[in-house]
């Protein structure tokens, strides 16, 4: 008789947990911080429209490369694999690099500018900006996937450490772009631009040297010929193209807010306003973010370990929301938006009511990841994509409805929205998730299946 598997401690769950998410908390703090230096430069309130536009283009173009954490953590565990997944990332860096090149030649850009119903200036300088973010693509699929390969061998501080040299490198950058644009030499957008660029190199290089130890070990390690087959690309591609496109329809939701921002009441405040609340509601958000790869690591082969997963992201989201709150519904609020993030007083209480209705919006995203992290555990990744189509379809819905039927002032009608659509995505998630749990065991990671798409 087969001994019961012991239960997976919570702490084991915590520690492995923390710097994964200390990690993304010190990314969400990229987004405010920089805002507050823009917002502190002159011309503010354009400058911060146009860096907030040039980050919703370029987080959109490098979308597919975000899962490759994910695909790295469950699939890389011998030199075949590394070799395999190595080239489809490159591959795929250098065409989303393409891509981006091909967005800001003049004809492309202006076009696109202009279907957006962006300012003159606004796209001036958004243009700029997105040139100055041309390595961001390449940077982060490099440093993703080695991340990817510290996590599936625990050593989850490093990547938090890699975290705090990307930090560091662009604080010092963002301080060298102040002095310059104070005296009138560089706007305030290329400030946030420019620092973004270099911190992702630098972390980039660091995760490089952070592995330098695993990957000749793991390129001597040989793999069993039946296995080959969940390597070849056809494979990977089948297990992950359905998590590329998850990344780039959900990323596609801030150009579409931003897109609609042109048609609603308060245009350029809400296009001004909306990246400092993103920024705040992504340090909340990142609790879940960063649970999605613990939940994939620790699900145990058979996913016997889901119970104890599950319970520690009901905590999270009860904790990430109430931070939250906390924030929206105090004068806490006033402290971010107008000490910390530097908003004017009219910006600052143009802001609080679209994060008062985004509350809710963390505790969603830890219950999201968690769902994913099984969906991918087992290998079942289309359902995740079709989850995010699902959420994208109700977000430009109630954009439409919330802006040409109930005349909404712009930030406000993004926030119902975006809070909406990812409900409904969520909510999606449940029926695949529970037909996973249900079945049979999986087998373990070294007899494993094919990685393909179910």
């Amino acid at each position: 008789m087969t001994a019961p598997t012991p239960a997976l401690p919570y702490r084991r769950i915590f520690s492995f947990w923390v710097p994964l998410a200390s990690t993304w908390l010190m990314m969400a703090v990229e987004g405010p911080y920089l805002a507050a230096i823009i917002a502190r430069l002159p011309e503010a309130t354009v400058n911060l429209a146009a860096f907030g536009v040039a980050f919703a283009f370029a987080i959109l173009i490098e979308s597919p490369v975000i899962m490759l954490m994910g695909a790295s953590t469950a699939l890389v565990d011998d030199g075949p694999s590394y070799r395999a997944l190595r080239r489809f990332a490159y591959g795929l860096s250098a065409g989303l690099t393409l891509i981006q090149l091909v967005v800001l030649l003049p004809p492309v850009f202006d076009g696109l500018t202009r279907a957006l119903l962006l300012p003159d200036e606004v796209a001036r300088l958004t243009h700029g900006s997105l040139a100055l973010m041309l390595p961001w693509t390449a940077a982060i699929a490099y440093r993703r996937f080695r991340q990817g390969l510290l996590i599936r061998r625990d050593l989850t501080r490093r990547v938090a450490y890699g975290t705090a040299i990307r930090l560091v490198a662009m604080t010092l950058t963002a301080l060298g772009g102040f002095v310059l644009a104070r005296s009138g030499a560089l706007p305030g957008a290329y400030v946030g631009a420019l620092a973004l660029s270099v911190a992702v190199i630098v972390e980039a290089g660091a995760s490089r040297l952070m592995t330098r130890t695993i990957v000749p070990e793991l390129r001597a390690r040989a793999r069993a010929p039946e296995r080959m087959a969940s390597i070849r690309l056809r494979a990977i591609v089948q297990f992950y193209v359905p998590l590329a496109l998850t990344s780039l329809l959900a990323l596609s939701i801030q150009p579409l807010v931003t897109a609609f921002m042109g048609q609603a009441r308060f245009a350029l405040e809400s296009l001004a306003v909306l990246p400092v609340i993103h920024g705040l509601t992504f340090v909340f958000r990142a609790i879940g973010l960063s649970y999605f790869e613990v939940g994939i690591a620790l699900m145990g082969d058979r996913r016997e370990h889901f119970p104890r997963i599950r319970n520690f992201a009901g905590v999270l989201a009860v904790a990430s929301t109430a931070g939250l709150a906390t924030i929206a519904f105090t004068p806490l609020g006033g402290l971010w938006f107008r000490t910390l993030s530097g908003l004017s007083p009219e910006l600052t209480a143009f802001a609080l009511g679209p994060t008062r209705i985004l509350v809710i919006f963390p505790a969603l995203a830890v219950v999201l990841h968690t769902a994913r992290a099984v969906l991918v555990h087992a290998h079942r990744t289309r359902s995740i994509t079709w989850a995010t189509v699902v959420e994208l379809t109700g977000v430009a819905a109630m954009l439409a409805f919330g802006i040409h039927r109930l005349d909404l002032i712009g930030a406000i009608a993004a926030s119902v929205a975006m809070l909406t659509g990812r409900a409904i995505g969520t909510v999606w998630l449940i029926r695949p998730c529970l037909r996973v749990l249900r079945s049979a065991p999986a087998t373990t990671r070294a007899s494993a299946a094919p990685a393909v798409a179910r």
